[in-house]
C-alpha cells in the first residue's frame, strides 16, 4: 500500500501533548491518526461517542446560584479574607 503525505492543523500544545501519550504508547502521532481513521472505517463513524455536558440539578442550581449572586452582589455578604469568612462560617455552625 502506497502513502500519501497528509497535513492537518493542530494547536501547539494539542500536538506536543498527544506526541507524549503515544510515545509512552509505543507510537507516535501518524500512527495514533492511521488507527483513528481504521476504526472510523470500520464503525463508520466516529470510534467513540461525542455528547455534551448535561450537568445535574446539583450543578445548574450552583450555576443559578452564581448567576444571582453575580447580578446583584449587594444581596450577599461580602469578607475580606478567607479567615474571616471561615470564622463567620464556624460562627453560624455553633450557634
Amino acid at each position: 500500500m502506497s502513502k500519501v503525505s497528509t497535513n492537518i492543523s493542530l494547536d501547539a500544545d494539542l500536538k506536543k501533548e498527544s506526541q507524549e501519550l503515544y510515545s509512552d504508547l509505543g507510537m507516535d502521532l501518524s500512527t495514533a491518526v492511521t488507527i483513528f481513521l481504521k476504526q472510523s472505517l470500520r464503525v463508520q463513524g466516529i470510534p467513540f461517542t461525542i455528547t455534551r455536558e448535561n450537568p445535574n440539578a446539583e450543578t445548574i442550581a450552583a450555576m443559578n446560584e452564581y448567576y444571582e449572586m453575580k447580578a446583584h452582589p449587594e444581596k450577599y455578604k461580602r469578607y475580606s479574607s478567607f479567615r474571616s469568612a471561615m470564622k463567620d462560617v464556624l460562627e453560624d455552625k455553633d450557634a
